[in-house]
């Protein structure tokens, strides 16, 4: 799709996996202009999708790192029964999860490994517009502390440019593959206008066998049990996504939880949208 696709097709891609939960390839209609109305309903459907802003005094926003360097983030600090689901790599393809995405409601993130996007552009563009922020997780998924500095900011940059170049928006937070990360890739990811890593307190090893917890079982970082308040739960574009995920929403709701939008938690110094401390309360997130 990178630089192949007319733009008016790449939007209209967006649209239709909007409405239908899919992702069709999309030829462009013969008679130039579609007019005022279909821009406007392009207008309308591509804009991203606004989710509630925590109440105030209910959480702590994460603290910039003393170093200087993007802070690296596993957890919110908060007093609500809320958690945070992100979804890793994006190597399978699954138009009923983009649905349920949709139709639900849920507000996820994806950390978007690159190498991935080309051929299935549509579909990432159809979960954008369902609610999920694109953000940064390497070109080609390597162990970043493996790799010096000059192909760790290959990895990050140029990811992030692929990103911006398809999606609208340049990725400000990186989840470094396998969680591995050093000091080198704190500076990369700078430079590469990276504001935060977020990492994960828990994990659905959903698709797949996890260590001591069987296939498609839960575990957490601290060794405990179910959910806690600021959860940032980590799992995987992988195939069954759509079933895997209504999973979880159900163990979710169990527990007496919901999921919320963790860029909402995070302060724009940190790549989110939450005001910083020192801006003032009417530039908050909008509220629903």
């Amino acid at each position: 799709m990178r630089g192949k696709l007319p733009v008016a097709a790449t939007v209209a891609a967006g649209v239709l996996g909007v409405a239908a939960g899919t992702w069709p390839t999309v030829r462009a209609a013969a008679g130039g202009d579609p007019g005022p109305s279909m821009r406007n309903q392009l207008a309308a459907v591509v804009a991203d999708q606004q989710w509630p802003a925590p109440r105030p005094g209910s959480w702590t926003p994460p603290q910039p790192a003393p170093d200087g360097l993007p802070p690296v983030i596993d957890h919110i600090t908060t007093n609500d029964k809320v958690v945070f689901l992100t979804i890793d790599d994006g190597y399978e393809y699954d138009a009923e999860f983009v649905r349920l995405v949709r139709t639900r409601k849920v507000p996820i993130m994806t950390f978007l490994t690159t190498r991935y996007v080309d051929g299935h552009g549509q579909y990432f563009w159809a979960l954008r517009n369902a609610g999920s922020r694109m953000e940064n997780h390497t070109i080609s998924h390597p162990d970043m502390r493996t790799l010096g500095p000059e192909a760790q900011r290959r990895e990050i940059c140029e990811a992030s440019q692929t990103i911006a170049r398809q999606y609208g928006r340049r990725p400000e937070i990186f989840r470094p593959p396998f969680g591995s990360y050093n000091k080198t890739t704190r500076e990369v990811a700078k430079q590469c206008g990276i504001k935060a890593l977020l990492l994960w307190s828990a994990e659905y090893y959903n698709g797949t066998t996890g260590p001591g917890v069987g296939y498609d079982g839960f575990a957490r970082a601290d060794g405990g049990k179910g959910f806690k308040p600021g959860d940032i739960i980590l799992m995987h574009y992988r195939k069954g996504l759509a079933k895997q995920f209504e999973t979880i929403l159900g163990w979710i709701r169990q527990q007496g939880y919901r999921p919320a939008a963790v860029e909402n938690y995070l302060p724009r110094s940190l790549g989110g949208n939450a005001p910083d401390a020192s801006a003032s309360p009417e530039q908050s997130p909008e509220r629903q």
